[in-house]
């Protein structure tokens, strides 16, 4: 994984319109899951009890929340950009979120995306969006597909 490192946001604006390198792979653990699950307050059986996923789930595994995935959104657009100048990110939104696909326990997850548009937003900072889709190691389909809207201020 590359992580692109820009000095300030005039220096950033020259991704507008460009692929981010692939993200670094990351394995979905139940942990992970249940701790979402605390989280949420969303225990549904098919996420936190393993026993009955295998019994009764078609996956034969539990599943992460679709929720989870988008929750990474964040982390993973961290590991692949850094503007020096910025000292506040705050995310704005999401657009077209979907879940084509579930993720099962154990299942590595990586971020492809795009910096569709940067707008200048107030005195000092942008508003990025970026076409965002998370992909599952082996799958057809991705975990998520969304556009992820964000804030950057110098």
């Amino acid at each position: 994984m590359n992580k692109l490192v820009f000095n300030d946001l005039k220096e950033f604006s020259t991704c507008e319109g460009k692929a981010l390198p692939p993200g670094a792979w990351v394995t979905i653990t139940q942990e992970m899951i249940n701790d979402f699950a605390k989280a949420t307050l969303d225990f549904q059986w098919i996420h936190v009890d393993v026993e009955k996923a295998r019994q009764q789930s078609p996956f034969k595994k539990p599943v992460a929340h679709g929720f989870m995935s988008v929750s990474l959104l964040s982390k993973m657009l961290g590991d692949l950009l850094e503007v020096k100048s910025v000292k506040m990110g705050v995310n704005y939104g999401l657009n077209n979120v979907r879940f084509p696909n579930a993720v099962l326990v154990d299942s590595k997850l990586r971020l492809n995306g795009k910096v569709t548009a940067i707008e200048t937003y107030a005195e000092n900072g942008v508003k990025v969006t970026c076409h965002c889709s998370v992909e599952i190691e082996g799958a057809d389909k991705p975990a998520c597909v969304a556009e992820f809207i964000n804030l950057m201020f110098e």
